[in-house]
C-alpha cells in the first residue's frame, strides 16, 4: 500500500492513453455484464414451486404431441402426487409482432403451478366458460385487457372450423407470487377441452404433462418409471426436472451460453491486444524512471511488482465502471424485453467471473512489461541503451 500513490501516478503519466484504455475495458464489461446476465436469466433454474415437478414430453421433440391418456398411467406411479398438462397453441394478437406465449391446460392447471395467485371466483368462472381465458397481470396491463372482454386470437398452427379465428372471452387474470418472476405473467392460458373439441387437425393430444411429485427426492426414480411406460413405443417420452426442460425449450431457438461466450471471446481477445499494447509502450516509456528506481534501492522484485500492479489496477478500475453501468441498465433491459428476461440487476454470478477475468487480464497484459522491467541494467537504461 505504501507504494500506490507511486503506481498511481506512473498509471496517469500519459492521461489521454489511459483514459483511452480505460474506456475499451469499460464498453468490454459492460458488454460482458450485460450478456452474461441474460444467460444467467436464461439458465436459471426454476422456481422454488417447481422444485418438486418433472415435465414429461415426446423423446423426439418439443413440437411432438403426446396422448391425453397417458396422464391416466401416469397417475398410477408411485410418488406421483397429481398430473397436469397443456397444448401449445402459438397464436398471435392482432400482429405478429405481438407474439407471447398461449397454451391450452387441463382444468387443475393452476393446482399445480402454486406459484400463481388467481381470485377464487375468476379461477371457477375459467374452468367453467368454454372459451374461457386467464392472463397473466403484466401481459393484461400491456394490451389493457380487463376481466370480460374478449381476445381476438389468430391461429399460426392449428384453424377451427377452417378459420384462423378463436375468440376468447378473459375470466381470469393472475399474478405471480414472486415478484422477481413478472415475466411468467406474460402468456395466455384457455381451456383445452376447448382446444381440443375446435381444432381441426389433432384430437386427445397435448405437448406436455407436468407431474406433481410427492417428494422431489424421488425425482430419478420416478422419471424412469414415466418413461417405461412408453419405452419402444412409437410415444416415447423424456421425463426431466422443470429447469432442465425450460433450458431446453430455451435453446430451441439459441444457444446463449455459446453466443455469449463466442462474442466475450472476441471482445477480450481485442483487449488483450489493446491493453497489453499500453503498458508495453508505457514501460518503454518510463526506462530511465525504472533504472532511476533501480539506483535509488528499489530491487529487481519490488520493479516487478509495481508493473504488475499497475497492469491489473488499470482493468480492474475500467472493469467494475463497466460492469456498474451495467447493473444500471439491466432493469430498463428487463422492462423492454417484455418479461423474457427478468433481472434487476447484474447477477452475484456475473460479477465474480467479471472480478476473475478483471485480474486475469491484468496479469496476462503486464506479464511481459513487468519482466522486461525486472531485468532492466541500471547502466544500459540510463546510457540510452
Amino acid at each position: 500500500m505504501k507504494y500506490l500513490s507511486l503506481v498511481w501516478a506512473q498509471l496517469f503519466r500519459s492521461k489521454t492513453r489511459t483514459l483511452l484504455t480505460l474506456l475499451s475495458v469499460i464498453a468490454a464489461f459492460l458488454l460482458f455484464g450485460m450478456l452474461d446476465s441474460v444467460r444467467v436469466a436464461f439458465n436459471a433454474g426454476g422456481s422454488v414451486d417447481g422444485a418438486n415437478r418433472l415435465i414429461v414430453a415426446s423423446r423426439l421433440s418439443i413440437t411432438q404431441s403426446l396422448p391425453v391418456r397417458l396422464q391416466a398411467e401416469i397417475e398410477t406411479i408411485p410418488g406421483v402426487q397429481q398430473v397436469t398438462y397443456a397444448m401449445w397453441f402459438g397464436g398471435i394478437y392482432q400482429d405478429q409482432r405481438n407474439f407471447f406465449p398461449n397454451f391450452s391446460v387441463a382444468p387443475n392447471f393452476f393446482d399445480v403451478y402454486g406459484e400463481y395467485e388467481v381470485p377464487p371466483d375468476q379461477l371457477q368462472a375459467f374452468r367453467d366458460t368454454r372459451n374461457g381465458a386467464a392472463v397473466g397481470e403484466s401481459l393484461a396491463k400491456k394490451f389493457g385487457w380487463k376481466i370480460g372482454d374478449t381476445i381476438p386470437l389468430q391461429a399460426t398452427i392449428f384453424p377451427r372450423g377452417g378459420s384462423n379465428d378463436w375468440p376468447l372471452e378473459l375470466k381470469a387474470i393472475f399474478r405471480a407470487k414472486d415478484r422477481s418472476n413478472v415475466g411468467a405473467e406474460n402468456q395466455l392460458l384457455m381451456n383445452w377441452t376447448y382446444f381440443d373439441e375446435s381444432n381441426d387437425f389433432i384430437k386427445n393430444q397435448v405437448s406436455w404433462f407436468t407431474v406433481q411429485l410427492a417428494n422431489a427426492d424421488q425425482a430419478s426414480r420416478v422419471a424412469q418409471a414415466i418413461d417405461a411406460i412408453s419405452a419402444n413405443s412409437d410415444r416415447e417420452t423424456k421425463s426431466q426436472t422443470e429447469s432442465a426442460f425450460q433450458q431446453a425449450f430455451a435453446k430451441q431457438f439459441a444457444d446463449i451460453g455459446l453466443i455469449v461466450t463466442a462474442i466475450m471471446g472476441a471482445v477480450f481477445f481485442t483487449l488483450l491486444l489493446l491493453t497489453g499494447n499500453t503498458m508495453a509502450q508505457a514501460v518503454r516509456e518510463r526506462v530511465p524512471e525504472l533504472a532511476t528506481l533501480k539506483t535509488l534501492g528499489f530491487t529487481d522484485g519490488t520493479v516487478l511488482a509495481l508493473v504488475m500492479v499497475e497492469s491489473v489496477l488499470l482493468v480492474v478500475i475500467g472493469g467494475l465502471v463497466g460492469l456498474g453501468l451495467a447493473a444500471a441498465i439491466m432493469p430498463g433491459v428487463s422492462a423492454a424485453s417484455g418479461g423474457v428476461i427478468s433481472l434487476p440487476t447484474v447477477p452475484l454470478q456475473t460479477w465474480l467471473i467479471g472480478l476473475g477475468l478483471m485480474v486475469g487480464i491484468g496479469i496476462i497484459v503486464g506479464v511481459l512489461p513487468a519482466l522486461r522491467a525486472r531485468r532492466l541494467k541500471i547502466v544500459d537504461a540510463l546510457a540510452g541503451r
